[in-house]
């Protein structure tokens, strides 16, 4: 009798331990969907924020584009114009420096610092001329996104640091693409909107580009760059509110 039990023994014994064995594989199995998933959404989250970046790299390539093409048609305009003979030139008077420093080649001069309305609320405020910089940028606060008509909207507050802002001054505009900003203090990047407003300096009533940016450390709540005043004016960085002195 003891030997016919023997083999029941032991054969439950190495069920048990396939039991036992099967548990461990299926949890196993299961830690590993478990990493690989989560490797799978961090991939996908770098991906997509790689092309974001793309995307921002092939529209400032684009506005690049823009750029060289205007001044290539420039060039081929001052080639296409023939010098008229010397000898039907007519006899001018030489001038001396001063008078050629008064009479700029372009139709206004800027100076560093000029007051600007932004049309939008009908307010003056102060803006920096910088050639240094590319685009223009906002002292933008309180900003929040929103859709109207199926379009990005942005909704924001544009802060000189003395008025405070309310309800009666929000400005609102379409938001017309996004531009990515690394900061100089560490590695990452910031999305900004870009929006486009009507912005009157002197003469000049143009509609530009803004990115909306914090920019209350700095000393002028707007930044006018070379995209505002190009083919417009020039800068003349010794004077400041040339169009406040003569309005």
């Amino acid at each position: 009798m003891f030997k016919h039990i023997v083999p029941i023994v032991a054969l439950s014994m190495l069920s048990g331990c396939t039991l036992m064995n099967g548990d461990e594989y299926h949890q196993a199995t299961l830690n590993a969907i478990q990493q690989s998933n989560s490797q799978i959404t961090n991939e996908i989250t770098n991906l997509q924020l790689q092309l974001s970046n793309q995307g921002d790299y092939i529209d400032s390539l684009e506005s690049k584009v823009l750029k060289l093409s205007d001044d290539v048609k420039e060039l081929k305009t001052i080639a296409s114009v023939k010098p008229e003979p010397i000898a039907e030139k007519p006899v001018q008077p030489k001038k001396n420096h001063a008078e050629a420093t008064l009479q700029p080649q372009h139709k206004l001069v800027l100076g560093e610092i000029e007051h600007v309305q932004i049309k939008a609320l009908e307010q003056t405020f102060d803006a920096r001329v910088d050639t240094g910089a590319a685009t223009s940028s906002l002292n933008a606060i309180d900003i929040s996104e929103f859709e109207r008509n199926g379009k990005q909207w942005v909704r924001f507050h544009l802060s000189d640091g003395t008025n405070k802002p309310d309800d009666s001054n929000w400005v609102e505009s379409p938001i017309v693409r996004y531009v990515r900003i690394r900061q100089s203090t560490n590695e990452q990047t910031e999305r900004r909107a870009v929006v486009q407003l009507w912005v009157k300096i002197g003469d000049i009533n143009e509609k530009t580009e803004f990115t909306l940016a914090d920019r209350s450390q700095m000393s002028h709540p707007i930044l006018l760059g070379r995209e505002f005043i190009r083919d417009i004016a020039v800068v003349d960085v010794s004077r400041r509110y040339i169009h406040t002195e003569t309005n």
